[in-house]
C-alpha cells in the first residue's frame, strides 16, 4: 500500500470514527458539507417532530439533526448517542442553548451498547449508522422496544465510495424496509432525496400499538 492509499484510508476511518485532530476536521466537514445538511434535515423532517415529543438519534455526528429536531421539540426532549467523544464536543457546542436549557442531552456510547436512557421515545432517527451495526435486526428490535406504540423511526442511508450508485441506495432501502417489517414495524415505506453524489433513501416505520 503505498502513501496516498495509507492517507485515503486514514481519511475514510476518520469519517467513521472521529478522533484527534483529524476528527474535529472530519466533523467540520460533515456540518458544513452541503450534501450532508440537506441530508440530515431532511431525514429529520420525515419524523414530524412535535413540541412535546422524546427523540432519539444514534450517530448524531457533528449535531446537525439534533438541532432541526431541537427545533421542534421545545417542550420536549431530543437525546443523542454517538461513538466518538469528538462528535459528542461539538454537537454539544453547536447545540449548547438546548443543552443548557435540558432540552437536549448528548451521550457516548453505540447501537450495541446503549447506555441507560430513559424510554419511551416518540421518534428514533438514525442516518448512515446502520453500515456499522453489527446486527441491524437485533439492533432494530432493541429500538422498536424504545418507541411507544405509534412512535415512529426513520434509518436514512447515503453511499459513500467510488463505486457508489443511486441503485446502491436503492437496494439499501429494500433491504432495510425487510429488516422493518421483520422486527414487527408497520406503514413501512421508502423515501427517497435526489442529490449528489449519490441519492439518499429513508426508511420509515411504526411502532405498532400495544
Amino acid at each position: 500500500m503505498d502513501v496516498k492509499q495509507k492517507a485515503m484510508r486514514a481519511m475514510v476511518a476518520q469519517f467513521h470514527r472521529p478522533h484527534g485532530l483529524g476528527g474535529r476536521a472530519a466533523g467540520w466537514v460533515m456540518a458544513h458539507r452541503g450534501s450532508n445538511r440537506k441530508r440530515n434535515v431532511w431525514a429529520a423532517g420525515l419524523l414530524d417532530v412535535q413540541a412535546d415529543d422524546r427523540v432519539l438519534e444514534l450517530g448524531f455526528g457533528p449535531g446537525i439533526a439534533i438541532a432541526a429536531m431541537a427545533g421542534h421539540a421545545t417542550r420536549g426532549l431530543v437525546v443523542g448517542v454517538d461513538h466518538s467523544e469528538v462528535m459528542v464536543r461539538q454537537a454539544t457546542r453547536r447545540n449548547r442553548a438546548a443543552v443548557r436549557a435540558g432540552r437536549v442531552d448528548l451521550r457516548l456510547g453505540n447501537a450495541e451498547e446503549l447506555p441507560e436512557l430513559d424510554a419511551p421515545f416518540d421518534k428514533i432517527l438514525a442516518v448512515n449508522s446502520l453500515m456499522f451495526w453489527d446486527d441491524p435486526v437485533a439492533r432494530l428490535k432493541e429500538l422498536r422496544d424504545l418507541l411507544r406504540p405509534g412512535g415512529r423511526i426513520a434509518i436514512a442511508y447515503q453511499p459513500r465510495g467510488p463505486h457508489a450508485t443511486d441503485e446502491t441506495a436503492a437496494r439499501v432501502g429494500r433491504e432495510v424496509a425487510g429488516h422493518f417489517t421483520t422486527v414487527g414495524l408497520t406503514d413501512v415505506r421508502v423515501e427517497t432525496l435526489p442529490l449528489k453524489p449519490t441519492a439518499v433513501v429513508c426508511v420509515v416505520g411504526v411502532s405498532p400499538g400495544p
